[in-house]
């Protein structure tokens, strides 16, 4: 598989300075215009401010692309013909010669692909609520199992199943760290009422990823609260959710197309609350991502 690096992404692992990746799907199918080019340019600078270089990550033209430049992020931003890509789905959009933003999974596979250890983005999928029936888990679960990148995130989309999605992670040998809580967040939430594995601060993160590298471990995540200020109240957001899988039901909505439209009608239920959270949460995860890969630079 070709893989085309930007110039400074070219840079970085050629002189070794820190790199994060971020995903593309939340531009192309996580948020309106013009707040999706918004947030992904924040980032990108946040990024920046942090002392790493952003990778923001796509197939352009057929070609699995780390590090989109500013046109290419307005394209995925506006065009209505971006697919969606999970790590199976990159084979044929590379074949179609078609445009496709990258989900976690996908994300994963191709910063790994490209050398980067570290990724932020908003909420990782999981186990589906209705999973005893639908078998609906997201390929982020088994990427984790399996591709050694750090995944910095406000915990698991809260429409899902979190505790049958931190039961899979332990199965999958995933560690769940808490960037200084105990508790896992719940996305527009810091409470869920379940923990992480540990709490623990950046440096000793970097340094627990070293160790877990060393016995060839796959994923890890690092879990981190939405910002006190924009954290929306879980029994809020938990009666949005319930009437939001209604709808979703009713519409006869499923597999890919369910996550969107449940965090759409949450946003609609909220008033814009949510969005405005989930997009402070995209910046503050950016930032922490920056000050980790620096911190892992700092550990070789």
């Amino acid at each position: 598989m070709h893989l085309h690096l930007s110039p400074d992404v070219q840079t970085a692992l050629i002189t070794r300075h820190p790199l994060v990746a971020l995903e593309s799907t939340v531009i192309a199918h996580g948020l309106p215009y013009p707040q999706n080019v918004e947030i992904a340019r924040q980032m990108e600078a946040v990024v920046r401010r942090g002392g790493a270089i952003p990778a923001t990550i796509g197939v352009v033209s057929g070609t699995a692309t780390v590090g989109l430049d500013d046109a290419t992020l307005q394209l995925f931003a506006q065009a209505s013909d971006v697919r969606k890509l999970a790590r199976r789905d990159i084979p044929l959009a590379i074949a179609d010669g078609a445009f496709g933003a990258t989900t976690v999974s996908a994300t994963m596979a191709l910063a790994h692909a490209a050398g980067i250890e570290v990724f932020a983005t908003g909420g990782i999928g999981g186990v589906h609520r209705d999973a005893r029936t639908s078998f609906d888990i997201s390929a982020d679960l088994t990427e984790l199992a399996k591709t050694p990148v750090i995944v910095v995130c406000a915990g698991a989309k809260s429409i899902l199943d979190l505790p049958a999605t931190l039961e899979y992670l332990e199965t999958a040998s995933v560690p769940v760290y808490g960037l200084g809580t105990n508790e896992f967040p719940a996305f527009y939430s810091a409470q869920s009422g379940l923990s992480v594995n540990y709490a623990a601060d950046v440096t000793t993160i970097a340094r627990a990823w070293r160790a877990h590298r060393a016995l060839h471990g796959g994923g890890m995540i690092v879990a981190v609260p939405p910002p006190a200020d924009v954290a929306l109240p879980a029994d809020q957001i938990e009666q949005s959710i319930q009437v939001a899988l209604t709808q979703a039901t009713a519409a006869g909505i499923r597999g890919q197309a369910v996550t969107p439209f449940l965090l759409s009608a949450v946003a609609k239920a909220t008033s814009g609350e949510s969005m405005r959270t989930n997009m402070a949460l995209l910046e503050n995860n950016a930032r922490v991502a920056a000050a980790l890969a620096v911190a892992l630079h700092q550990t070789n």
